[in-house]
């Protein structure tokens, strides 16, 4: 029993029905939001589906239920599945132990889709043929319906797919960072921390964890497997350590000291939170035998993931910044230590279960006024309003307008939420594409003037 069709419920169905096994699947939306491809490709299969809920008497057969990321684990339905003694796992289960290449999982509250991306961009510029994929991209599990050609395979993994990923074990995993997300699905940080630490709990002898080292969330926990623990960030202590101007490296390697330096200047990896990724990225692939000279050459190419921290443009001398995919509290407080004290920073969406005084010291520090849309603007309000100028906008062109009203030559303009996009929009991308069409307008308009 697969349970939701997105993109990984539909490539555990393929796979499964590739193994040979009777697959039926369990969706919440009706069957009319299902799109016509997917609903062709199941009556293709033979694959009998339920839509419009979950229940009880469709699970009653089901030997193996694999839920989709997305799906809460505290459904009635999967609730009395396990207390039948039903084995419950997830896709990164079903990979587990199938997959031909050293695999590089990477997982964290902010930061995990540049690390991954970045790693597979430097992977590929040193020769190595790489699949990219898990929670970005195509799913692991279409992936291992083809020839498994790739050298490696990295992952960016959420907690969701690692609450359920049984023996899965990455030769190299990577922690970045904790900060409170998802609550509404984990209860607590404890919750989601020991989600996120799962990436860890099948590693042996041989395999590596690479730990973000300032963040004490991340090191509370010593890793107790037998995994060699490395370390990146601003301490002097850390294997690939940030500095102004780059990383620098220092890793003992086959009784060797090794130490490299890695200038970023100029590149797009030159600000603080990307010096951050890069530092990660580096340690995971020279870990995995890239020289120096393929890295450094790799980080010269790359270009970041759109809607992440991404200048859409600078008018009037007021930059407007797109930091769409800033979801949580951790990712806005780093987007506002990046861009100075003088923000009007928009935020708001759907909450994901955050306490948004958090953010009260970081407001106060960088933000001179704060534009609130979507469902959590009063709550926003509510835990932020006393500290600065506040405004509410009914749209994000709305939203835009007000913060181009107030801004003055020297302000950063910047999108970075909060929050979940789904109140009102698609997605976090979708979400970007708008800001940056009401800050082109807001060019138009300037020129016009």
């Amino acid at each position: 029993m697969v349970v939701g069709l997105g993109a990984s419920g539909m490539a555990a169905v393929r796979y499964l029905r590739d193994q040979g096994l009777q697959v039926s699947v369990s969706e919440s939306r009706p069957a009319e939001a299902v799109s016509g491809a997917d609903r062709a490709a199941l009556q293709e299969m033979g694959v009998v589906w339920e839509s419009g809920g979950h229940r009880n008497e469709f699970f009653r057969e089901a030997e193996l239920i694999v839920p989709s990321p997305g799906v809460p684990l505290d459904l009635p339905v999967l609730r009395a599945a396990r207390e039948r003694g039903v084995v419950i796992a997830g896709e990164l289960a079903i990979a587990a132990g199938r997959l031909n290449a050293p695999v590089i999982a990477v997982t964290g509250s902010n930061g995990k889709t540049t690390v991954t991306s970045l790693v597979g961009h430097l992977l590929r510029s040193a020769g190595r043929e790489v699949f990219v994929g898990g929670n970005i991209g195509t799913p692991v599990l279409e992936y291992l319906r083809g020839s498994q050609e790739a050298e490696a395979v990295v992952l960016e993994l959420s907690s969701f797919q690692l609450e359920t990923g049984g023996a899965f074990r990455p030769d190299i995993g990577l922690l970045l960072n904790l900060s409170p997300d998802h609550l509404d699905r984990h209860g607590s940080m404890e919750g989601y921390a020991a989600a996120k630490r799962r990436i860890f709990v099948n590693q042996g002898e041989g395999d590596t964890a690479i730990l973000g080292a300032d963040d004490p969330m991340v090191m509370a926990e010593p890793i107790a497997t037998g995994a060699k623990v490395l370390r990146f960030g601003t301490g002097t202590d850390c294997e690939t350590l940030v500095r102004e101007e780059g990383v620098v490296l220092a890793l003992d390697r086959a009784g060797c000291r090794i130490e490299e330096e890695y200038d970023l200047r100029g590149t797009a990896l030159a600000s603080f939170i990307n010096r951050l990724n890069a530092a990660a990225a580096i340690l995971a692939v020279r870990v995995f035998g890239c020289s120096a000279g393929e890295i450094r050459a790799g980080l010269a190419g790359y270009v970041p993931p759109a809607h992440r921290m991404a200048l859409v443009a600078e008018i009037g001398g007021v930059r407007y910044v797109d930091d769409s995919k800033g979801t949580n509290i951790g990712a806005v407080t780093a987007a506002l230590a990046s861009c100075g004290d003088r923000v009007i920073l928009i935020a708001g969406g759907r909450n994901k279960g955050s306490d948004f005084s958090l953010l009260a010291e970081s407001v106060t520090r960088h933000v001179r006024h704060l534009i609130l849309i979507g469902e959590a603007a009063s709550q926003m309000a509510e835990q932020l309003g006393s500290l600065v100028p506040l405004s509410e906008a009914a749209s994000m062109e709305d939203a835009v307008r007000r913060a181009a009203e107030v801004a003055q030559a020297g302000d950063t303009v910047l999108l970075s939420p909060a929050c979940a996009s789904f109140d009102m929009f698609s997605s976090y991308a979708h979400r970007g594409e708008v800001f940056r069409q009401a800050v082109q307008g807001l060019r138009s308009d300037h020129y016009c003037g």
